[in-house]
């Protein structure tokens, strides 16, 4: 969504237009729902309401652009998300790969076959196998579409961390892949070149 657009409505919708939220509601709600499901399993649908009632309330307060605003609703996400697992006293829940919204998948910054990849409910199923640190950067910056920045500002974390977790998620992705035989050769190590994880991506959804 274009900036001058997303500025538009957020305007109409803080004058209280509900079309113009329903489209603001809409342009977020996918991505929201494949990071809560892969994170949160059955507890996705109820944080993913829980999320918008906030957002609602804060809604005339919100000052910022579309990825101020995807940060922001992310952020309230994964608190809520916190409090309803804390509440459950349980550990993250199994992503549920029945569950997983199959809308269009939104616009992501990420380029190449790395993108196809964390569009489909297969590659979700693999994210969740991920140790949880890795999982959220993942999903916040390949999913959500957040830049580094805006994904470290929703976990509390520095940019440079997330850079790190993300290229050690990607990578540990590639090597899930392989130990399925996706690419028809032996899981890779610790030091897969770049090549390899384009590969395997290529391999299951190319």
């Amino acid at each position: 969504m274009e900036d001058s657009e997303f500025a538009r409505l957020l305007h109409a919708a803080q004058a209280g237009d509900e079309a113009a939220f329903a489209e603001l509601f809409r342009w977020v709600q996918p991505r929201l729902l494949r990071y809560l499901h892969t994170v949160g399993g059955r507890l996705a649908d109820d944080v993913a309401a829980e999320t918008w009632l906030s957002v609602v309330r804060g809604l005339r307060r919100f000052r910022g652009d579309g990825a101020g605003w995807q940060s922001w609703i992310f952020t309230i996400a994964r608190a809520r998300l916190v409090d309803a697992q804390r509440r459950a006293d349980r550990s993250p829940q199994p992503v549920d790969t029945e569950r997983v919204l199959r809308d269009v998948p939104g616009p992501s910054d990420v380029s190449g076959t790395v993108d196809e990849m964390f569009s489909t409910e297969a590659a979700l199923a693999l994210i969740g196998q991920l140790p949880r640190q890795q999982a959220e950067v993942v999903l916040l910056r390949h999913v959500a579409g957040l830049d580094v920045a805006h994904t470290a500002r929703v976990l509390g974390r520095r940019p440079g961390t997330v850079r790190v977790t993300d290229h050690r998620g990607l990578r540990r992705l590639a090597e899930l892949l392989a130990e399925r035989g996706a690419t028809g050769e032996d899981a890779a190590g610790d030091e897969a070149p770049d090549e390899t994880r384009c590969n395997a991506s290529d391999a299951v959804f190319g």
